[in-house]
C-alpha cells in the first residue's frame, strides 16, 4: 500500500462555489483520486479551509501550514508521497504578501517534509508541490482578495522553481483546472475531476514510473 498526504487548502477541503458546505467524498478531487489509483494506494485528505503556507491569520486563527504540517506527517508515517497544495489564501490582502513571498512559504513546507523521516524506512517521503488554481479577476469575496489574479498566475513558475532548488516534483494546477464562475475562488464539480485526472497522470509517473504527463 502506498500512502499519499494531500496537504491544502478548502480546495482540498472541497468547499462548494454555490452553496455552503463541501463536496461529498466521491466528488471531491481526493476521493476522485482513490478511485482512480486503485487498492493500492490510501490518499489521505488533510484540507482545511483558509489554512495558508506559513502565515498566521489574524483573523482566522490556526491556519498556518507550517505549524500543521509537522503532525500530520508524524500522525500519518510512512508517507511514500506528500502532495502540497497550498497558496490561495496568502493572496488575501491582509497578508500583503507577494507572488515571491508566497512561494518561499511554499518552500517552506517543502524543507520541512524533506528534513522528516516520515517516508519508508524513516527516510524522507518523496514531495510532489502543486501550485494552486488561479483566481478569476473577481472573487465572491473581493474586499478579501482585492483582484489578484495575475499574482496567482505568477506563482505557476514561482512554484517551479523552487521544485527545481530542491529536487522534488511539481504540477501546475492551473493548467488543467480552474475556479467556478460563481465565486471565482473555487473548484467545481468539473474542476475536481479535472484536477483528480491531473494527479492521477502525475503521481503515476513518480512512484510507479510511467509517463509524467505535463508538468
Amino acid at each position: 500500500m502506498k500512502n499519499i498526504l494531500c496537504f491544502g487548502d478548502s480546495n482540498t477541503h472541497g468547499a462548494r462555489p454555490d452553496a455552503p458546505g463541501r463536496y461529498e467524498r466521491h466528488e471531491r478531487w481526493t476521493g476522485l483520486l482513490q478511485q482512480a489509483l486503485g487498492e493500492g494506494y490510501y490518499v489521505i485528505e488533510e484540507g482545511l479551509n483558509g489554512r495558508t503556507t506559513v502565515f498566521d491569520d489574524p483573523v482566522e486563527i490556526d491556519k498556518s501550514g507550517w505549524k500543521h504540517l509537522p503532525s500530520l506527517l508524524k500522525s500519518h508515517a510512512p508517507l511514500d508521497l506528500v502532495v502540497i497544495m497550498l497558496g490561495t489564501n496568502d493572496l488575501k490582502v491582509r497578508f500583503a504578501a507577494t507572488p515571491l513571498d508566497i512561494s518561499q512559504g511554499a518552500e517552506q513546507l517543502v524543507k520541512l517534509a524533506l528534513a522528516s523521516d516520515a517516508g519508508r524506512d524513516f527516510k524522507a517521503p518523496r514531495v510532489l508541490l502543486c501550485s494552486p488554481i488561479a483566481l478569476m479577476e473577481e472573487t465572491f469575496i473581493g474586499e478579501m482578495f482585492g483582484n489578484r489574479r495575475a499574482d496567482s498566475l505568477r506563482l505557476g513558475d514561482l512554484y517551479r522553481d523552487v521544485a527545481q532548488r530542491n529536487g522534488v516534483e511539481y504540477l501546475r494546477v492551473s493548467d488543467f483546472a480552474g475556479p467556478s464562475p460563481v465565486d471565482g475562488l473555487h473548484l467545481d464539480l468539473d474542476g475536481h475531476r479535472k484536477v483528480a485526472e491531473a494527479m492521477r497522470a502525475r503521481i503515476a509517473g513518480i512512484l510507479e514510473g510511467g509517463p509524467k504527463g505535463k508538468q
